[in-house]
């Protein structure tokens, strides 16, 4: 019997924070599709959230995730799908803002929900899925 062997990859960036004792990656690619553990707005260097609420913490959030998709070989320009989390649904226009200075164009699919807590107390964490190689856009 003759079976393909998927390589599931473990990515870390020094470049983004990791909480060292959680159990998790910061991403994984299986096959050529990267799944990025959800990103809060911490400084990496402090471990401590972005002062001032969402709106600074979705903009460090963000940050940390272009530096795990670039140690994934990947990019916000390939990423398929974006799940956002906040801990109120008021702060959604202006975190907004801050998604689309990064997500410019050929946008992701996308869920936002509003949550009970998230870890840190964190005002707002985004996960996503993304594509490595090459990727061709096409709309229909």
């Amino acid at each position: 019997m003759n079976s393909l062997k998927i390589i599931r990859k473990i990515i870390s960036s020094s470049k983004a924070p990791r909480v060292a004792a959680s159990p998790y990656n910061q991403a994984v690619i299986a096959d050529r599709t990267v799944y990025v553990s959800g990103c809060l707005g911490l400084d990496k260097d402090t471990m401590t959230l972005m002062p001032g609420g969402a709106v600074p913490e979705m903009a460090k959030a963000l940050e940390n995730l272009q530096a795990v998709l670039a140690a994934a070989g990947s990019g916000v320009d390939k990423v398929v799908k974006a799940t956002i989390f906040v801990e109120d649904m008021g702060d959604f226009a202006n975190i907004n803002e801050e998604y689309k200075k990064v997500f410019t164009k050929d946008f992701p699919a996308r869920s936002c929900v509003q949550v009970a807590k998230l870890p840190m107390n964190a005002k707002v964490e985004i996960e996503v899925v993304a594509l490595t190689g090459e990727v061709e856009t096409v709309s229909v």
